[in-house]
């Protein structure tokens, strides 16, 4: 099998270039996922979120983690659980309104730190999607555009630890699944692994890499990109040993934006009508009972219901 795909930001303004965007149009049509080295955020600055979110952790979460362990009795367990996940978490909301300010337990290093943090995400996702839109043909912003609802895109990010667990073969870290919005960037562990995306029928490690961000492809991109672009089902394994930090950065649609297939992609396709239309905020309330489901369903269900608005009512006379 190839190398998980990794890009070097550096090389897209050089005589690189070409070779660098075939790489990331091969990773988004592929493997759904690549990994980013020399993103423009300095790692000094990555450094600090890594320490900040850890001391978090240890101070504020790990002990209500192994009281949740120990009233469930998931370390006794004998046979695999599938509805829950050996995860700590947390989240934070940035767009269109931040919420940084209402969460508790952080301190104040730590809230500043995370509004800078996601300043510096939402440019990179900015700066991706326009990347995605030229080896996509199409115009610069287009995908920013169709993100956009009325407020803007809606932007989060989903602070993870993954403690040690006892029974990795029985309770996983997070369950297989692909992700609902649009652009995901991760900042993960340098040293305790555990994500692994589906490829080929097969689970594959991404690799830990210190200071990169990984990047995946959500459901609204493979609609938007009329399949061009896939959304992968991808999971966490827990680890023996070690704790695994986990910052994912969600740039979504705004609630009500309508997402649907660029026609300018749709032209070039013989098969026109591989994904529906609809409001993103439907397809959340719908993924969120179906989310360790597979991802077909949910396009089915929405292309259902725009066959059936396009009918319009049945004459009975």
């Amino acid at each position: 099998m190839a190398s998980f795909p990794v890009v070097n930001m550096e090389n897209l303004n050089g005589e690189e270039r070409a070779a660098t965007m075939a790489v990331i149009k091969d990773a988004c049509e592929n493997w759904g996922f690549f990994e980013l080295l020399n993103h423009g955020i300095a790692p000094e600055f990555l450094d600090t979120v890594e320490r900040l979110t850890k001391e978090h952790y240890r101070k504020c979460m790990e002990q209500r983690f192994k009281e949740m362990v120990e009233s469930k009795g998931l370390e006794a367990v004998q046979s695999e659980i599938d509805d829950l996940d050996w995860e700590s978490t947390f989240f934070l909301r940035h767009l269109p309104v931040s919420n940084i300010s209402e969460i508790p337990d952080l301190d104040e290093e730590y809230r500043n730190v995370m509004k800078e943090f996601a300043a510096q995400l939402e440019k990179l996702a900015e700066h991706l999607l326009d990347l995605l839109c030229e080896n996509l043909g199409l115009e610069k912003g287009y995908l920013k555009q169709a993100f956009y609802g009325s407020k803007g895109p809606t932007f989060g990010t989903k602070v993870s630890n993954y403690p040690p667990c006892p029974k990795p073969d029985l309770i996983k870290g997070l369950r297989a699944h692909t992700d609902a919005g649009g652009i995901i960037l991760l900042f993960q562990d340098d040293k305790v692994s555990g994500l692994q995306l589906l490829k080929d029928g097969e689970w594959v490690d991404v690799p830990p890499m210190r200071h990169s961000i990984v990047v995946n492809i959500g459901d609204q991109l493979e609609v938007i990109t009329n399949g061009k672009y896939k959304s992968v089902m991808h999971r966490v394994i827990a680890q023996t040993d070690g704790t695994r930090m986990s910052i994912a950065s969600f740039y979504n649609p705004g609630s009500d934006a309508v997402i649907y297939p660029a026609p300018a992609l749709v032209e070039k396709e013989e098969k026109k009508d591989l994904y529906p239309k609809f409001v993103f905020e439907d397809y959340m309330k719908l993924y969120a009972g179906l989310k360790f489901q597979a991802k077909e369903p949910r396009f089915e269900a929405f292309k259902t219901m725009q066959n059936a608005a396009n009918l319009g009512p049945i004459a009975t006379a």
